[in-house]
């Protein structure tokens, strides 16, 4: 068997290349235990923090900024369909003579789409304003833009009462706006119609809610109004059967009662109620009033109250 012995000209470390790569091995360590102590640092936190606080701001502006450009350009192309409408509506006013009822309808028709159309374009620059003062600040150039709008809009009115005037001496009426008017006018009415009912039915379920009764009376009576029913030696009371009379019993708001006299020496609650939520006081006289501590709680589990005395 033949043994090769291989030679390589590598010669060991010495000891100074020895020291050397420890030392970086600990530079190397404290580098990587400095940037951990720094991302948990609270500087470094604190700087994060606001990275994304600033990021968030950015975004906000972004979608400011864009969603006025959005505005800007409905208050343009609004603008241009006005002009548009007038420049119609005044060619159909040149040709109007007799009674030319439909001619004269279109005009109508025509004249009320424009003072819609500038309806919404107020809206619009009442928008913009409201974007232009978001967070506080407002943008001078943005600024000026609708002063400039503002400024088209009211020469803009101006020329719409100039148009109103001459077709009232073409004695051209405008029915079609007066019907809208009506409209809305019907609209709001019945608008407030709905609300009016809305808030009696509130009422109503407000004070149905907030319902309760009491009776207090003697045992013999409870019986004759049915109110209960058997009880003996072997048989349980049974306390408001199917049928009972509901006039035996007085009606009431449980928020405006706390006590409820008896005026009985002697008196039993037979109805459910908690017990920590009430207390049967005697008085002077040393008869019991039913005085409620906790009117929601009281009243939770029976909306009638039944005293016999």
């Amino acid at each position: 068997m033949t043994i090769v012995i291989l030679k390589t000209n590598k010669k060991p470390l010495n000891s100074k290349k020895m020291k050397s790569i420890k030392s970086y091995a600990i530079i190397a360590a404290l580098v990587f235990m400095t940037a951990s102590c720094v991302e948990n640092s609270g500087k470094y936190k604190a700087a994060i923090a606001q990275r994304d606080s600033l990021e968030q701001v950015k975004q906000a502006l972004d979608s400011n900024y864009n969603q006025t450009l959005v505005v800007l350009n409905d208050i343009e192309t609004g603008f241009s369909e006005i002009n548009q409408k007038e420049k119609d509506m005044k060619v159909n006013l040149k040709g109007v003579e007799g009674n030319s009822t439909n001619k004269r309808q279109l005009i109508a028709a025509q004249m009320t789409a424009i003072k819609e159309g500038i309806e919404k374009n107020k809206a619009k620059i009442a928008e913009l304003r409201k974007l232009n003062s978001k967070n506080g600040r407002t943008n001078s150039k943005l600024s000026e833009t609708i002063k400039r709008l503002q400024t088209e809009m009211d020469e803009k009115g101006v020329q719409i009462q100039s148009l109103q005037a001459e077709l009232e001496q073409k004695n051209i009426k405008i029915t079609e706006l007066n019907t809208t008017v009506d409209t809305q006018s019907k609209n709001i009415s019945e608008q407030q119609n709905v609300m009016e009912q809305q808030k009696t039915t509130i009422k109503g379920q407000d004070t149905d809610l907030n319902t309760v009764w009491y009776c207090v009376t003697t045992s013999k009576k409870l019986k004759e109004a049915k109110i209960i029913s058997g009880g003996g030696l072997f048989q349980a009371k049974k306390v408001m059967g199917v049928e009972f009379d509901k006039s035996a019993f007085t009606q009431v708001d449980l928020r405006s009662v706390s006590s409820i006299p008896t005026n009985s020496k002697s008196a039993k609650i037979i109805s459910s109620h908690p017990l920590n939520s009430y207390n049967l006081v005697t008085g002077t006289d040393k008869k019991i009033t039913i005085v409620i501590t906790n009117p929601a709680k009281f009243w939770s589990v029976s909306k009638y109250l039944v005293v016999q005395i």
